[in-house]
């Protein structure tokens, strides 16, 4: 036992010289790459990453600091996995067998989290690409809804009726962005054959600029709604165009008022917009 001990005394400080400090120095480097490799990601993505105009700086720092982390951590990571492995190597470990067996977990983990794979590489692209953020309201191959919440794996959306529909990025084929940068007011109204077509068109160009200048909606509309062209010749009316160009998600709240409006003035004007009628004759007994 006393030998044993005398052994270890010994050899102690000969290992304590030629591997202790070969195994600090590597956590000093680990820590050391990690800091500065962090804040070379830091700099590179607020460099690359290309500025929305439409978001305030608050919104876009948050995407940028989501981008940051996210690139940070994975780095990070494979930087401390590479300093334990060559830890292990220092204190006596073989790692090919080591490694071996990580390839082998690592394949059947492949095979079976493939699908998540594909999700977390979809949802990076989607952040990196800023294709839609919180707030938006989107359409994904004919679901659509409010964004509640985006993470790297999947999308949570909430539609009109109430209900949350949770998407898996990888699932995503067509994303449509109805509120990115500007909305437009698109409406089809049909008026009567006996209608003056010009008459018409001034009374709703002139709706357009007055809902345009009022204080209660100029905040919302870029480019007031306008007559843009004979759209069609319906059966019972002419159906005309009219376009303009509104905040993000304002579009549905300035189409519902222009339609009032429109309404209203075509009353006052003697405007007539038609409706199917029927007339049913009772045959006579």
């Amino acid at each position: 036992m006393q030998d044993f001990i005398q052994k270890i005394t010994q050899s102690t400080p000969s290992w304590l010289f030629n591997h202790g400090i070969k195994i600090v120095a590597i956590i000093i480097i680990a820590h050391i790459i990690r800091k500065f490799a962090g804040i070379f990601i830091e700099k590179l993505t607020r460099k690359l990453i290309v500025a929305d105009h439409f978001l305030n700086k608050e919104a876009e720092k948050k995407r940028e600091d989501t981008l940051i982390r996210i690139f940070s951590t994975s780095l990070g990571i494979f930087i401390w996995i590479l300093a334990f492995l060559m830890i292990l190597q220092e204190v006596g470990f073989a790692i090919g067998p080591l490694l071996a067996a990580a390839g082998i977990v690592g394949l059947a983990f492949g095979f079976g989290g493939q699908y998540l794979i594909r999700d977390l590489i979809s949802g990076l692209f989607i952040i990196m690409e800023n294709q839609y953020r919180i707030g938006d309201v989107v359409c994904f191959d004919g679901t659509c809804g409010l964004v509640e919440d985006i993470s790297l794996r999947m999308t949570t959306l909430r539609d009109l009726d109430g209900t949350v529909h949770h998407i898996p990025h990888g699932e995503i084929k067509k994303v449509s962005n109805l509120s990115k940068l500007f909305a437009r007011v698109n409406l089809n109204i049909g008026v009567s054959y006996g209608s003056n077509l010009e008459q018409v068109i001034s009374v709703v160009n002139k709706i357009g600029q007055e809902l345009a200048e009022d204080s209660a909606w100029k905040s919302y509309i870029i480019k007031p709604p306008q007559f843009l062209r004979v759209d069609d010749f319906g059966e019972s009316a002419i159906i005309i165009k009219i376009l303009g160009e509104t905040k993000p998600l304002k579009q549905w709240d300035v189409t519902g008022e222009l339609r009032k409006r429109i309404k209203i003035a075509f009353d006052k004007e003697g405007i007539e917009i038609p409706f199917p009628q029927r007339v049913v004759h009772q045959a006579k007994s």
